[in-house]
């Protein structure tokens, strides 16, 4: 069990050989992917606001600084994505705000809000309207505030960073490895794909990061709800200068990460902080959200890659580079896939065979994103055109 699980209702035991296992695996044990996929996205900040004080974060701002997105400005970001031709706005947060925030809570009461999960619902809707599909990261969430916004996002998903107390979470407002495991529990309760991932070099140990990625697995499991994994190195910043994991390292654990999961999870490097050529061997299949109009905001001093260097990636590892939408075709009806989608079907759709596939039909996506999806002009045929060029380098 890990630390705090059992308090948050989170009922997980990592089986130590399988740990063991994990930590022999090499590069060595892995293939390359058949193709490389990324997403065009839009940076949407939110809030700076968080209740955690991370040492290695430069995202959020302390009480009397934190900034809160107003709508007019979400609608602005997200029109001059959709004219670039992105399909994801990706909703960027600090942690639900505390009570020391009392600028951002007073600031939601005036524009009719009680928390800052009704006002990320009404902001995922500006996206909708612009032609985006929402995919929110709002961090740990009961499952209540989750399905405030569930149906109004393509995806969502939380980093669980890792299952180990680590010094860089350390202080009176740290994060819980058990509060991070029960909202990926949450989404898998609630049919929500979800993306998630561990942070390295935070100081975890090997073993900790094999029982993160076991931790991921067993959840994905239980509820065929995992679409990606991000595999992470920690960057220096302005309050971190204890240095990133070398590549070494990240070719190991990214290794580790590609053994550990099923095949239709996603193992994800950000071209903009991992030396993403190096690890394509490592079974790196997925390259991220990029945004050709909004900086890295978790990450500002680290700039996204053009579009052409995702296609010099991909070129130098001999393998097609396709786009997705933020939510994997798997996970969407079968009336909505493309003829050639191969992929694992995810449990309650058209053709599953996973554990949960005899289950009452699971509606990973609601109408309301179904209609967006399904919508005529230039946002609905920007979707569907983003399915056929996933497609036409592999199904998820």
């Amino acid at each position: 069990m890990f630390p705090g699980a059992s308090e948050y209702g989170v009922d997980i035991v990592v089986d130590d050989a399988a740990v063991d296992d994990l930590l022999s695996v090499t590069p060595d044990d892995v293939e390359a992917p058949p193709a490389l996929t990324f997403a065009r996205n839009v940076f949407v900040p939110l809030t700076t606001a968080c209740r955690y004080t991370c040492t290695y974060c430069t995202y959020f701002d302390p009480p009397g600084q934190a900034s809160l997105l107003t709508l007019e400005e979400v609608r602005d970001i997200c029109a001059r994505g959709a004219d670039a031709g992105c399909t994801e706005a990706l909703f960027t947060f600090g942690d639900d705000p505390d009570d020391r925030y009392t600028e951002i809570h007073e600031q939601l009461e005036e524009w009719g809000h009680d928390s800052i999960h009704t006002y990320l619902r009404a902001a995922c809707e500006v996206a909708l309207e612009e032609g985006l599909l929402p995919h929110s990261n709002p961090g740990d969430q009961t499952l209540e505030q989750m399905a405030e916004v569930a149906d109004v996002n393509a995806s969502m998903g939380v980093m669980l960073e890792t299952t180990a107390e680590v010094g860089a979470h350390a202080g009176p407002r740290k994060k819980e490895p058990g509060q991070r495991l029960r909202t990926i529990k949450n989404a898998g309760e609630l049919d929500v794909a979800f993306t998630t991932g561990i942070l390295v070099g935070i100081g975890e140990t090997w073993r900790d990061r094999a029982e993160s990625l076991l931790a991921i697995r067993e959840m994905h499991e239980r509820y065929d709800h995992v679409q990606e994994v991000i595999v992470q190195p920690v960057s220096n910043n302005e309050r971190w200068s204890d240095g990133s994991p070398d590549l070494e390292t990240m070719r190991r654990v990214t290794a580790m990460a590609r053994v550990a999961l099923p095949e239709e999870i996603s193992v994800q490097v950000p071209p903009n902080l991992a030396p993403a050529r190096d690890l394509i061997d490592c079974g790196v299949d997925d390259l991220g959200g990029v945004s050709p109009i909004t900086d890295d905001h978790i990450n500002p001093d680290y700039a996204w890659p053009a579009l052409r260097e995702l296609e010099e990636i991909a070129a130098s590892a001999d393998l097609p580079l396709g786009e997705r939408l933020p939510v994997y075709e798997r996970f969407l009806p079968d009336d909505l896939r493309t003829d050639g989608f191969d992929g694992v079907a995810a449990d309650g759709t058209a053709g599953a065979s996973g554990p949960r596939a005899a289950d009452a039909k699971r509606e990973w996506i609601s109408p309301t994103i179904r209609e967006a999806l399904e919508a005529d002009g230039d946002a609905g045929e920007r979707y569907r055109s983003v399915l056929r060029s996933e497609t036409s380098a592999v199904s998820r």
